[in-house]
């Protein structure tokens, strides 16, 4: 004798949808490898390209290393502005409650930052070249290329979907600390080594 009740509705479960669920690795693996190929590609360019000395300068300034020095440190500071609305935004500063204009601050200190980066960069590689000469400029030249890497792994990763909740954090984390590298193994040093100093 059955134990089924006859009047009980039927139940069917559906069959997994392809496509959803679990993200697939390629929304990793393809920010991941085009990170990897703007840094390479930066690094091999500043390498083998031969160093004009100098990309750019500005009237007010004594010279092109108190340029991008200024530079990098409005786009150090930017960027320090985008990690604390960050972690606003994410609830993880104690005390503060995240404002609904802080999403638009977030975006656009990053947007600052990205485009005070860029005159450096052009300085850095056309200019300069990649040098490791020394550990210090060594570590410059590295952390440099890595962050336009970073970055563009994280412009990519901004339009996923279904991400983990980490992962994004993570990158961003890693943006700023190689710009945080960048930054003091060269206008810091600028600054300790020849004065705060236009």
């Amino acid at each position: 004798m059955s134990n089924v009740d006859p009047h009980a509705p039927t139940v069917s479960f559906p069959s997994p949808v392809r496509g959803r669920g679990r993200p697939g690795a390629a929304r990793w693996i393809v920010p991941a490898l085009v990170a990897v190929a703007v840094a390479v590609a930066l690094g091999a360019y500043g390498r083998i390209h031969d160093p004009a000395g100098t990309a750019f300068n500005l009237a007010g300034f004594s010279s092109t290393g108190a340029v991008k020095s200024w530079l990098a440190t409005g786009a150090f500071a930017f960027a320090l502005a985008q990690v604390v609305s960050a972690l606003a935004l994410y609830g993880r500063l104690p005390g503060v409650l995240a404002a609904p204009w802080m999403s638009t601050a977030h975006r656009w200190s990053g947007r600052v930052a990205f485009l005070l980066a860029v005159p450096v960069a052009v300085h850095c590689l056309y200019g300069l070249g990649f040098q490791s000469f020394d550990s210090r400029v060594m570590w410059h030249s590295l952390a440099g290329c890595l962050f336009f890497g970073a970055f563009s792994a994280k412009m990519l990763l901004l339009r996923a979907e279904r991400l983990p909740g980490w992962l994004l954090p993570v990158v961003g984390g890693l943006v700023f600390t190689v710009l945080t590298v960048a930054w003091l193994t060269s206008a810091l040093w600028f600054f300790r080594t020849f004065g705060v100093t236009t």
